[in-house]
């Protein structure tokens, strides 16, 4: 491959998916079988993540074999030389700097709120799972690769890629001084280079649940009402996309909070 705009998103895009780097990596000192790797990342979607890692030039397949193509150890070799691998203890992590915001938007829930992007730079990448603990309503999630945190009314994320998502603030003062925060707590950390112990996880209680719901009863979901529902979905037997009224304009501040908490069933 040439390097170019067009390949470089592409292999972005390929390696942007926790999956398909779990798969080159795993092919980093040899060829695999198709087997070999259905059984360690599962059989559902191989083919789907294989095709983009070869549309990619990452690898290339011949017959029940998977191979990593020249520009793929290319790939690996480079990231390793640039000192980009994962990041998976604070010994090697470096103390972070927020970039400067480059988005004030109106914030979907609430209009009168707004939602802002950062850069964290470097990438916290696999350090983001150690850090959980540090935050009180903090939530890391291994599918998304990011980092959940709530303080009050504020939501932000933050994604091993270093991108920082901010929602519910009041200006962009407040997104200041909160990213500012948010900076001197995670180098805080990172300089005492002692890995935080586990925290008990936080516990969702069912009229938590129920508060954030929009308590009309109206059955549009099949339950008797929306403390049954509450009930349902503490046990994790229904989602958020069940209840129709949550998908109004009206109760997107709502659903918001409920996205949060469900994180925690």
């Amino acid at each position: 491959m040439s390097g170019g705009t067009s390949e470089t998103k592409s292999v972005n895009f390929a390696m942007g998916n926790k999956v398909r780097r779990k798969i080159i990596n795993f092919l980093a000192n040899s060829n695999r079988d198709i087997e070999e790797i259905e059984g360690l990342v599962g059989k559902n979607t191989l083919d789907f993540h294989l095709n983009i890692l070869k549309n990619a030039g990452l690898i290339g397949l011949e017959e029940r074999t998977v191979i990593i193509s020249e520009y793929g150890k290319n790939f690996l070799k480079g990231k390793k030389e640039n000192g980009t691998e994962e990041i998976k203890d604070l010994s090697q992590a470096k103390p972070v700097e927020i970039a400067e915001i480059r988005q004030l938007l109106p914030c979907i829930a609430d209009s009168t709120k707004f939602r802002v992007v950062a850069n964290m730079s470097p990438p916290l990448g696999g350090i983001l799972k150690i850090l959980e603990p540090i935050f009180p309503r903090g939530n890391y999630s291994d599918k998304k690769d990011s980092l959940i945190i709530q303080k009050g009314e504020i939501i932000t994320t933050i994604y091993g890629s270093g991108k920082v998502v901010m929602r519910m603030v009041k200006n962009e003062d407040e997104a200041r001084e909160e990213l500012e925060n948010l900076k001197n707590i995670i180098n805080e950390t990172i300089n005492k280079g002692v890995t935080p112990p586990p925290r008990e996880k936080v516990r969702v209680e069912l009229m938590e649940l129920y508060k954030y719901l929009p308590q009309t009863n109206c059955r549009e979901c099949g339950e008797q009402g929306c403390y049954s529902f509450a009930i349902r979905l503490m046990a994790g037997q229904i989602t958020l996309d069940k209840c129709t009224q949550l998908k109004e304009p009206d109760y997107a501040t709502n659903r918001e909070h409920l996205e949060f908490l469900t994180t925690y069933i």
